[in-house]
């Protein structure tokens, strides 16, 4: 179950030639790939193109209509080795994975089939996740794009311009023999827009006639000597063709006014933002339009030196806007000038930073002072716009706004087991966690402080692999059920029984590739139509050796405490595994909340627990935030006016998933915690046994009131 439908959306996709198209990025990639007559298409889930195979996973009925085969892949690695499909046939292909994690674990297989160049149009979709807004390491497509010489197109984050690369795209990689890689930032995957549409095409060559008419070229086998060849391939045909296909079909665009001894080259996916900027400088106005001379990289690699140079002759200075580092664009630049022995000064990381993301603020002062450099008429008449906060002043603004760091949803099912965690270190002292990536990772943050480092999708284990000797403490590695099935069969469990490895993995299985958006995996247990899934984790590592195996329901705390206590203490040797299960709250609700609403609606009996705290009866010692975590638990000011410490409290939010009250049981035996049923659509008992209720309450209620009033006139 995936975070979002687009069963309605989809429908778009049969919009005809000629009509207006509407939508955001990711609906119109998808259309661009229908219309250029795609034979395959795969990939694997992550921000920000999460959405794109969400998008194709619901339009598979569609894609299947023109004969398109969809793949939801294992890995980012299985989805880069369906391009070998284009190596030896003129078929089309796209594969989609978010970079640069996905790149990293796609690159062999994207050395190898860049290697050996392709016959049919083959385009990588990159979801270039960088910035502030990132989860991962901050690095760029660029270097993988030099690398490997895959030509890299960076588009305008418009419709129109993201739907022309993508069918240029494939025109490109035909053209060149070359892969093409396109790369989209998550304001581009999801800007709205219109284009006008092409008809959908069904492949000019399917699979099928490929598979009844097989055709086998060494040449194209990447081992010696093919290999030696292919690398004057890249130089001498392949890289002169991709020049001349993106100068003749005009990929890169000259904008902006044509006079003025100053310009600016962009990167494409830049161009909205440094548009952004020079409004507020007063140099174009709200529709783009300018009288500075910009020069638009759709294709940032390669870089087309008879353009470049034609750009910059008769200017003094230009400015590279290139976000992120190393300075690769700048750098280039540089040379294709020298060599052409033209003097025009480049600026770029001297007057923007060196590192970090682009925003409209940092783009508008770096133009700003490449102006002051050059030329002060051009901004002379700038509006005055607030300066930009200094380092006191970001220290100061730091003190001042709590950190927010990210953290478990409501009712999520990994929190007890880092709960689990925090009890049992009570008991046997500070324990070398090594983390993975996934919705688990937010245990490294408060308040659970949990986790040492991060290696990777599914190395959580492999992470912990070199303290497999001799100590009188285990580690435990984590790793959820995503990375499980991405990389950590292989690389960590079966890592460690052949290395005899006495440590403990705790796999944490929530059902779902739950931190890419909840779509669905082998042992998911959910039925997928078109997809196999039931496929237990426990039998997968009992056939590859493991054990001792363990499998506990994560909410039941005091049993997460007992197993994973066993699994630290236990003279066995030998690697051992913890299964932790329990759906992912998030899609849970997705399933339940529409089928509650639903009946309750229909007037039939639903019965909802909560629970609550008694601001009576808790102590405000706050233990059980600093164990659960759960975004319903908060405080709130005492009621007791004779009390100063604010009182836990469970807010609107909460679910029923019962974690805070247990978390307080297993630790301090808490009594301030209270179940309650919240009855809708109340039946005949319902409402007599709540008259009870009240009545005895009542009863009670008013002898204590009694009392109290009775002593407050100091009667004995």
């Amino acid at each position: 179950m995936a975070e979002r439908s687009f069963a309605k959306e989809v429908q778009d996709l049969k919009v005809p030639a000629g009509e207006e198209f509407r939508g955001e990025g990711i609906l119109a990639v998808t259309k661009a790939l229908l219309q250029s007559g795609v034979s395959y298409v795969g990939g694997y889930q992550g921000a920000p193109i999460s959405h794109l195979m969400d998008v194709l996973s619901d339009a598979e009925d569609i894609l299947s209509e023109l004969g398109i085969h969809f793949e939801a892949s294992a890995s980012e690695a299985a989805a880069a080795a369906m391009l070998a499909a284009s190596v030896n046939y003129p078929l089309r292909g796209a594969v989609t994975w978010k970079s640069t994690v996905g790149t990293n674990v796609a690159s062999d297989a994207l050395a190898s089939v860049s290697s050996s160049g392709v016959m049919g149009g083959t385009l990588v979709i990159i979801g270039e996740d960088y910035g502030e807004g990132s989860s991962i390491m901050q690095e760029r497509s660029h270097a993988f794009a030099m690398k490997s010489q895959m030509w890299l197109l960076d588009p305008r984050p418009n419709l129109e311009s993201i739907v022309d690369m993508v069918e240029k795209g494939f025109e490109l990689s035909e053209a060149s023999n070359t892969p093409v890689m396109l790369e989209l930032r998550i304001r581009a995957c999801h800007v709205h827009g219109s284009f006008i549409a092409r008809e959908n095409k069904r492949p000019e060559f399917t699979l099928r006639e490929a598979m009844e008419n097989p055709v086998r070229d060494y040449g194209r086998v990447v081992l010696p000597p093919s290999n030696f060849v292919h690398e004057h391939e890249k130089v001498g045909h392949r890289w002169p063709a991709a020049v001349k296909f993106i100068k003749d079909n005009k990929l890169n665009e000259f904008l902006g006014g044509h006079s003025g001894d100053c310009g600016i080259i962009v990167q494409g996916g830049m161009y909205n933002t440094l548009m952004r900027a020079l409004a507020l400088l007063g140099l174009a106005d709200h529709y783009g339009n300018t009288d500075i001379p910009v020069y638009c990289l759709n294709v940032t690699y390669p870089l087309i030196d008879d353009e470049v140079a034609g750009f910059c002759v008769d200017k003094k200075a230009v400015l590279v806007v290139e976000e992120g580092q190393p300075e690769y664009l700048e750098q280039n630049i540089n040379t294709i000038l020298r060599r052409k022995d033209i003097q025009t000064k480049v600026h770029g990381k001297d007057v923007l930073p060196l590192a970090g993301e682009y925003t409209g603020q940092v783009i508008l002062e770096g133009v700003r002072k490449f102006y002051e450099k050059n030329n002060t008429e051009v901004i002379a008449d700038s509006p005055a716009l607030p300066a930009v906060l200094n380092e006191e002043e970001h220290a100061s603004l730091a003190e001042t706004v709590p950190a927010r760091p990210v953290g478990f949803c409501t009712g999520c099912p990994e929190r007890p087991v880092f709960t689990a965690m925090k009890l049992l270190q009570r008991e046997l002292g500070n324990i070398h966690v090594s983390c993975d990536i996934g919705c688990h990772l937010f245990s490294i943050l408060p308040p659970f402080n949990i986790g040492n480092t991060t290696m990777g999708y599914g190395l959580g284990w492999s992470g912990a692999s070199a303290f497999n000797t001799e100590s009188d403490k285990r580690t435990i590695s984590i790793m959820g059920d995503g990375g499980f099935w991405h990389n950590g069969l292989t690389s960590g469990v079966g890592n460690a029984v052949f290395n005899k490895n006495d440590n403990l993995l705790v796999i944490v299985d929530n059902g779902y590739s739950a931190a890419t958006g909840g779509q669905d995996i082998l042992s998911s247990r959910a039925i997928n139509k078109s997809k196999s899934t039931n496929n237990l984790i426990s039998k997968a590592i009992a056939g590859l050796g493991i054990k001792w195996q363990r499998t506990v329901e994560t909410y039941r705390i005091s049993d997460m405490v007992k197993v994973l206590r066993e699994a630290m203490t236990t003279p066995e040797k030998g690697p051992k595994v913890i299964i932790a299960e329990s759906e992912c709250m998030l899609n849970r609700q997705r399933r339940e909340k529409p089928q509650r609403n639903k009946m309750i609606k229909d007037g039939k009996r639903v019965v909802r627990a909560r629970f609550g705290v008694d601001p009576d009866t808790c102590t405000g010692d706050h233990a059980c935030i600093r164990l659960s975590g759960c975004p319903s638990l908060t405080i709130r000011d005492n009621p007791d006016p004779l009390r100063e410490d604010p009182v836990a409290w469970v807010n609107n939010d909460c679910v029923g998933c019962g974690v805070c009250g247990e978390v307080t049981h297993a630790a301090v035996l808490c009594p301030s915690f209270f179940r309650a049923e919240l009855v809708y659509n109340p039946n005949g008992w319902d409402r007599f046994t709540s008259g009870i209720r009240v009545k005895v309450i009542g009863f009670l209620q008013r002898r204590i009131d009694k009392k109290r009033a009775k002593y407050s006139f100091g009667e004995v």
